[in-house]
């Protein structure tokens, strides 16, 4: 063949003489040799082709899931649980008067209180009422919640071991509190595999107070893949201009030629993966075809005029504002619908220090009424019933005072890992009930303790896997979400 009309490929081949030929063998066995030392799993995945093993090699899912998908609605900063949700006649009775200390000995609390000698009972700032056939106790604050009662299960023995916030957070969606493990999005979709046809299948999207009250930082870990391959860390949607970045043409290239362009790029690193076995070169390729197709799926995606008027209005009028909660849970619902397997919208907010008396209002303003029209709106297109939706906090809020009882501006409450409360609605989950309890001052759980990594093992579950089996082994150890823990709650299972 005429040396003009030769492949790069080819031309390369051509000119590698023996002892080059002989080295790069020994260089690649040499990495295979390394790689199944350190994740047997790898190699074993694929040589099988399937790319997604337990620990055991067998696949996944373990049984017949409930849950196709799950939508978790994440409230960064710790919603106030005796302000919304668990109601304590007591407080108003005790209102004023030191905490028993029998209930704060030994305790943590963050910063802000551990040196505050006098902790004074306040009274939840919101009335109370039963709804629907359940009876579950709903705070005013909550109006469009309330009127889904019936759908949730309340579970209000929830506990953590952090007091402080990123830590916190990092445990509910990686199982620790150091960041470096994958998030439970990239675990379900390492397991479970690609649903979605022209998306990503894990998508994290986030949004804040309007007044920017709260000072909490989204990193970029809470929805990483860890020590998984990369491929598999949620992909963010920014909340102004483009979802995602480059998705548009640069000036002066078609589509046609970007397809040219990328399927040169995929030869190259192709060739580049056969020779040095690196998984992250696999990764490259998926991510440039996965950013082509968004190139086509994004703009119809993020585009509401098909939407009727009286589905927009259930949500809001925040609706219509990029990067807001109610923008976030109405594009949750479309990529629902488009298969997309995790979605994970986090919205801060809720940390009021000094300003529960006017903030946490203001922020269940900005949060009710979503949060319900993602409920209805899931269930009036039957997609509530393989769907899981899950809203909570890292933690709760004292029963007791942070601040000056005197200063009523200036009241707060301080970060509770004792107990608090968190709900979940959809597939497989039991509607209208209300799960564990605490004692009368909402301070320490008494029925039905549920720890984070009893809450993952249990979504876990519902997705069709057994939280003990499903395991990734890195440098040298197996790991899970659940690390060494975790029961699945099967009481809130119907």
């Amino acid at each position: 063949m005429d040396k003009a009309m030769r492949h790069p490929f080819e031309e390369y081949q051509a000119g590698m003489t023996r002892r080059n030929f002989f080295g790069k063998m020994a260089q690649g066995i040499g990495v295979a040799a390394l790689g199944s030392m350190l994740n047997p799993l790898s190699v074993l995945a694929s040589n099988s082709g399937q790319g997604r093993l337990t620990g055991n090699g067998s696949g996944l899912p373990h049984f017949a899931p409930k849950a196709k998908r799950v939508i978790y609605l994440f409230q960064n900063g710790a919603p106030s649980h005796i302000d919304l949700f668990d109601y304590k006649p007591i407080l108003k009775k005790w209102h004023g008067t030191q905490i028993p200390d029998s209930l704060t000995a030994g305790k943590r609390f963050s910063t802000m209180t551990g040196e505050q000698t006098e902790r004074p009972v306040i009274a939840e700032i919101a009335n109370f009422a039963q709804h629907g056939q359940s009876g579950a106790w709903v705070s005013d604050f909550m109006p469009e919640t309330a009127k889904i009662a019936d759908e949730l299960c309340f579970i209000k023995s929830m506990y953590t071991e952090s007091v402080n916030h990123a830590p916190a957070i990092t445990f509910f969606l990686t199982g620790s509190e150091q960041p470096g493990r994958p998030s439970m999005g990239s675990w379900l979709t390492y397991g479970l595999g690609s649903t979605a046809k022209d998306l990503p299948d894990f998508v994290a999207m986030t949004s804040r107070d309007k007044e920017a009250s709260c000072g909490q930082i989204f990193y970029d870990y809470y929805w990483g893949s860890g020590f998984l391959p990369s491929k598999f860390q949620g992909v963010k949607f920014r909340g102004g201009g483009d979802p995602v970045l480059y998705l548009k043409n640069p000036e002066g290239m078609s589509r046609e030629m970007r397809r040219k362009i990328l399927d040169d790029m995929q030869i190259l690193n192709q060739h580049n993966y056969d020779e040095f076995g690196d998984p992250e070169i696999q990764t490259r390729i998926a991510q440039y075809e996965m950013a082509y197709k968004m190139q086509m799926s994004v703009p119809e995606l993020t585009d509401f005029s098909d939407e009727p008027q009286h589905i927009l209005d259930m949500y809001g009028p925040d609706v219509h504002r990029k990067g807001s909660f109610a923008y976030n849970c109405l594009m949750a619902r479309r990529l629902a619908e488009r298969d997309v397997r995790f979605i994970q919208c986090m919205h801060a907010g809720w940390d009021q220090h000094r300003n529960l008396n006017y903030q946490l209002k203001i922020q269940c303003q900005d949060t009710d009424r979503p949060s319900a029209a993602l409920i209805k709106d899931l269930k009036q297109r039957g997609m509530l019933e393989d769907t899981l939706v899950i809203w909570g906090g890292e933690f709760g809020r004292t029963p007791f005072l942070q601040g000056n009882i005197a200063d009523y501006r200036n009241w707060g409450r301080d970060h509770h890992p004792y107990v608090f409360t968190i709900w979940m609605a959809g597939a497989g989950v039991k509607p209208g009930i209300s799960y564990g309890a605490s004692d009368d001052f909402g301070f320490n759980p008494v029925e039905g303790n549920v720890h984070v990594h009893d809450f993952q093992a249990t979504v876990m579950h519902l997705m069709g896997i057994d939280h003990e089996q499903f395991t990734f082994k890195h440098q040298g150890r197996r790991y899970r979400l659940t690390d060494v823990h975790g029961h699945v709650v099967k009481d809130v299972l119907s």
